[in-house]
């Protein structure tokens, strides 16, 4: 294996045990999935945040953030509430669960999904640390010219993971036909937002 395919693979595998773990934005993403719902446009913003992120830190912005504590502090707090209040909408979901069909335009409008896909990206401290600091500290121990493949593998984790937990979510419709089922997953989605915003406060 050449330093370059080595490099890339590292990223590859890197960026999906980092990226692939239950969420916030991916419960977001698996949501709208299975609605059918502004899928592409949220599946890349998701996409082009870990690229961008993961390309700021090999090029020292992770270092930058260490350097300003505060930053994250704020975005903490931010944080922190916007997830108990999607935790709350979730939760009040899962209390008037109502029988969605995939074949018909609901729900929100595409500004509105994107914000809040964006919100889920950008708000959470745990990004930064993820990708800015950690891809970035270790594509950098990859060398000079290395590191870019690096970046190059993990990159291609994430849109793999995103693409197929976006467009592959609508394989489960079937199943989400009936409000038991959503009533279910928005169950699971308050309780997965409230324990991450308490992890994020109490950290």
């Amino acid at each position: 294996m050449t330093s370059t395919t080595s490099a890339i693979f590292s990223g590859f595998l890197s960026g999906a045990v980092l990226i692939i773990a239950i969420g916030a934005q991916n419960s977001y993403v698996l949501r709208q999935g299975i609605r059918r719902e502004h899928v592409l446009p949220i599946v890349a913003i998701c996409v082009l945040a870990d690229i961008f992120l993961i390309a700021a830190g090999i090029a020292g912005v992770g270092a930058l953030i260490k350097s300003v504590p505060m930053l994250l502090t704020a975005i903490k707090y931010v944080g922190t509430a916007f997830l108990v209040a999607y935790g709350c909408f979730a939760a009040k979901r899962a209390f008037n669960p109502e029988m969605i069909s995939v074949n018909t335009e609901v729900g929100s409008s595409l500004a509105v999904a994107m914000a809040t896909c964006a919100a889920f990206t950008f708000l959470n401290p745990h990004v930064y640390l993820d990708t800015v600091i950690l891809l970035g500290s270790l594509a950098n121990q990859q060398g000079e010219s290395e590191r870019w493949y690096f970046w190059l593998g993990a990159s291609t984790s994430s849109t793999i993971w995103f693409f197929s937990l976006g467009f592959g979510a609508r394989f489960l419709s079937p199943l989400f036909s009936q409000p038991k089922s959503w009533r279910i997953l928005d169950s699971l989605i308050a309780a997965t937002m409230f324990t991450l915003g308490f992890m994020l406060f109490t950290n």
